[in-house]
């Protein structure tokens, strides 16, 4: 598994309550949600069993039931209980991250990126457990739904924000540490049809721009920026801004002192004539 020690952003059991209240304070705004929040949240003592819920509802479907599913997912967090503090750690980087973010309770109902993501957690435990038939379909699914594609196979730590999340593709032997932010499009893929570690290995607090894609086994140092619309295709030295198609370094260490995964700061200095930011 990736590296997942915290560095910067702490999950706690706070953000559970502050969504139970955020909740139920929905609901009594809005009595036509008032079923579905209760049913998906407020019914639950805790994150993992409300998550259960919420995303079997999301993947069941005729070939295999919600409440068939939500077993499945309940054994995961109950055998790996840190894929619930991931889930929580998540949230709370949505949260920090995406100013069109203004509680708990979009990421958990809403956003694609967040659910893609949880959903990924489950299926690389099955992974894990060579439960892999399960795996690539719990993938497809979450494919067709939410247009986020990652192979259960890759590794990817925690308080990872996926914005917006349209298009993005992770492959099998990809690796995306802690702290990592990445917007729509993005794709880590291999260059090739070569087999064994093909993928990228993406460092902690590192940001992706829409649309980059960043292919082959190659390695993007930690708090590292990629400009939007990028093609990244050799390793990116830590606190470094690279830009273009192939990218290349701009702007000398503008990271220095940032965190930009935590910033999400997609323009820099010295840019280019023709406007370019990330």
């Amino acid at each position: 598994m990736a590296d997942t020690q915290p560095r910067v952003f702490e999950a706690s059991g706070g953000v559970w309550a502050q969504l139970r209240v955020e909740a139920m304070q929905a609901a009594a705004e809005e009595p036509l949600l008032a079923s579905y929040l209760h049913a998906s949240i407020l019914h639950h003592d805790k994150i993992e069993d409300a998550l259960s819920y919420h995303l079997a509802q999301k993947l069941g479907h005729g070939d295999l039931s919600a409440l068939q599913l939500r077993e499945v997912i309940r054994e995961a967090y109950s055998t790996e209980p840190a894929i619930a503090a991931q889930a929580a750690r998540d949230m709370r980087v949505v949260r920090e991250r995406d100013p069109a973010c203004r509680t708990y309770l979009q990421p958990f109902l809403y956003f694609k990126g967040y659910g893609g993501l949880q959903a990924y957690r489950i299926a690389h435990w099955l992974w894990g457990q060579e439960r892999e038939i399960l795996a690539y379909h719990l993938q497809s699914r979450v494919s067709e739904l939410f247009a986020v594609d990652i192979h259960p196979a890759a590794q990817i730590g925690a308080g990872v924000f996926i914005d917006h999340a349209h298009g993005i593709v992770i492959g099998e032997t990809a690796v995306v540490e802690d702290d990592v932010s990445m917007l729509h499009s993005v794709t880590l893929g291999g260059t090739g049809k070569q087999g064994g570690d093909r993928h990228p290995k993406i460092r902690r607090g590192v940001m992706i721009g829409a649309g980059a894609k960043v292919l082959g086994n190659i390695e993007v140092g930690e708090d590292a920026r990629i400009a939007a619309g990028s093609v990244v295709l050799e390793d990116v030295p830590p606190r470094c801004t690279v830009a273009g198609v192939p990218a290349k370094p701009v702007g000398g260490k503008c990271c220095e002192g940032l965190v930009p995964a935590a910033e999400m700061n997609q323009v820099f200095e010295d840019a280019p004539s023709d406007g370019g930011g990330i």
